[in-house]
């Protein structure tokens, strides 16, 4: 590591922890109906919400309303994009005259599952399939409300600890307004600008075509880059108006653009924190969960750096160069842009995976096999290192759930979390979210690594082995493995290398990304209602502190340990024998077939001899 590398990613967190408690406060003000400094501005607009839509502002819901309102809303979000995609080739706004032929039912239901549930999962160039229409009033839009959505779903369970002996969490539609109005449009508006200013393209011009040097011609993509680029980045969304998504320089011209993205990306997911504290009257509550946060991100980032930074060891036998000296970074480059470099490059897939983002301003399938492991594992976390806006509190209220419940186990009473005891109900829904992604992604990994399937269709026992869609031996399966995470865990990162544009990975894919979704909102707004009819407890001599580093210490055990017993084996195969694989200087040469072709005596895959860091 160098000295400069750290100190920008010091700098990058002493920034997020400047902004944490301004935030924070103003989302619980806003969310406990106070008044705010943007109330003169949007007020007016809230209220004209309110009464085109029917939403009575005083009424507030059950939690079984609350869900239902959720899914209600969900549903049509998911509609409207897949009807705008499919027939995109019929409206406006669409000069490269995009149709039919460029996205196909299974991939229009891929991508509405995607930007509906906040995941942003592409299996296509954006410049290459969807019409500047599509790009905004379809995708655009779902960034705006499903990050809303998540946020809504976070403050309800915030209202289950705060309040007590009632059965209202509060009024999705109201949340959901309010979170659209006052907290992500304002921000995205700036954000869009300083984009602009350092050269991010905003246009509805057709694609430039240009003479080369040479005399070739250069197709240049252009169209409405920078407002999506603000609100895919402080939504937690993803995806990419560019294939290179944020790698591209359209997208993120330079350093400074690169840091404010970063600090979107992390910025509600911090400030939640701080108003899950202010809201349950402790803010010592809010900066334990905060500091529990920062811990993990740390252990990614100083993990993900120094082997980008170390490179490749089977390089510097040949002779290559991996020190970072006056004229050269040194390490490992591949697959990063020059003007960002391996920390911001190593602190940026570090963050994307720590939220739900899965934005990327380099490829992660030419990291090196830690490298690579971070961004996976900090998914498999259920993604609560700060997380997606709102998904990243309410999964981290549910590892603290449990943990709480450990600890009340090893001292042998009921454990208690915020003045509320934690039963039975509780502890069974924050296990079963828990525990039904996990499921999720090593059902959908596991099966798409045996079972023959070819290229466009749905099965196929005859077709070809997986080789042909994937590298193959540990790296191939770390790419299936990072593509069910990503879609489970609702990130939209992808590990590359891996022919997703299939039906099969489309619809299962899709199929994971709506229970990844769901079955974490369920059982979080299950246990609000829970809470909230509880009465409070006062804390006595027994009660676990849980605003100090003892409790930070469980919050982190309790997230790493379920992690590492859920994945380890599976990591095992794919990132970890690789790493020790490339330490041994050795090249990897494997038959990587299908069972079913094996047992029906098709051994005629191709035997791919490689590197194992490609």
């Amino acid at each position: 590591m160098t000295s400069i590398g750290i100190l920008q990613i010091l700098v990058f967190f002493g920034l997020i922890l400047a902004l944490t408690k301004p935030i924070g406060l103003f989302m619980s003000r806003l969310f406990q109906g106070e008044r705010t400094f943007l109330h003169p501005v949007f007020r007016p607009v809230e209220v004209l919400v309110y009464r085109l839509c029917g939403v009575r502002e005083d009424q507030e819901q059950r939690w079984t309303q609350y869900a239902g309102s959720v899914l209600a809303f969900s549903l049509i979000a998911f509609l409207f994009p897949y009807v705008l995609i499919r027939l995109q080739g019929l409206l406006p706004l669409n000069p490269q005259g995009f149709g039919v032929s460029q996205v196909s039912p299974d991939q229009a239901f891929n991508t509405a599952v995607s930007f509906m549930t906040n995941t942003n999962w592409q299996w296509y160039s954006g410049e290459s399939a969807m019409s500047y229409l599509v790009q905004m009033a379809g995708l655009a839009v779902q960034n705006f409300v499903s990050a809303a959505a998540g946020l809504a779903v976070a403050v309800a369970l915030i209202r289950g600890f705060a309040r007590h002996e009632t059965d209202k969490i509060g009024n999705f539609w109201v949340d959901l307004t309010r979170g659209t109005l006052y907290v992500l449009i304002p921000i995205s508006v700036i954000a869009a600008l300083v984009l602009v200013w350092q050269g991010s393209i905003q246009n509805f011009e057709p694609y430039t075509v240009a003479k080369t040097v040479e005399g070739a011609t250069q197709t240049i993509a252009q169209g409405p880059v920078a407002s999506q680029e603000a609100i895919k980045q402080l939504g937690t969304n993803g995806g990419g108006f560019f294939n290179g998504n944020s790698a591209h320089a359209f997208e993120s011209p330079n350093g400074f653009t690169n840091l404010v993205q970063m600090l979107l990306i992390f910025i509600l997911g911090a400030a939640l924190t701080y108003t899950f504290g202010h809201m349950v009257k402790d803010t010592r509550q809010g900066w334990a969960l905060f500091w529990a946060m920062a811990v993990m991100f740390f252990m990614g980032v100083f993990v993900a750096y120094p082997a980008e930074q170390a490179g490749n060891p089977i390089l510097e036998k040949l002779g290559v160069e991996r020190s970072a000296t006056a004229t050269q970074s040194g390490g490992n480059m591949e697959g990063k842009e020059t003007r960002f470099g391996i920390a911001a490059s190593a602190l940026f897939a570090t963050v994307t995976t720590d939220a739900s983002c899965g934005a990327v301003n380099s490829m992660h399938d030419s990291y090196t096999p830690l490298g690579g492991l971070v961004p996976l594992f900090n998914m498999q976390t259920d993604e609560v290192i700060f997380g997606g806006v709102g998904a990243g509190l309410y999964g981290m209220l549910l590892y603290a759930i449990t943990g709480v419940f450990i600890a009340g186990l090893m001292v042998g009473r009921t454990p208690e979390y915020i003045g509320k005891k934690i039963q039975q109900k509780e502890v069974k829904m924050a296990l079963f979210a828990i525990l039904a992604t996990a499921f999720f992604i090593l059902a959908a990994a596991g099966i798409s690594t045996v079972i023959p399937f070819a290229k466009g269709s749905y099965w196929n026992p005859g077709g070809p082995a997986i080789a042909n869609l994937n590298n193959a031996g540990p790296h191939g399966l770390s790419e299936i493995l990072y593509a069910f995470t990503s879609q489970t865990e609702n990130n939209g990162s992808a590990f590359a290398g891996i022919t997703v544009n299939t039906p099969w990975y489309d619809l299962v894919g899709g199929l994971c990304m709506l229970f990844g979704r769901f079955l974490f909102i369920i059982p979080s707004l299950a246990i609000a209602g829970s809470l909230a009819a509880k009465k409070f407890v006062p804390t006595s001599a027994g009660t676990l502190p849980t605003h100090g580093p003892l409790f930070v210490g469980l919050i982190v055990a309790t997230v790493i340990v379920v992690g590492a017993l859920t994945f380890f084996p599976a990591l095992s195969l794919g990132p970890i024998v690789e790493h020790f694989l490339m330490h041994q200087g050795q090249l990897f040469s494997t038959l990587f077939v299908s069972p079913f072709d094996f047992a029906q005596g098709v051994v005629s895959a191709s035997r791919t001899t490689f590197p194992v860091w490609s």
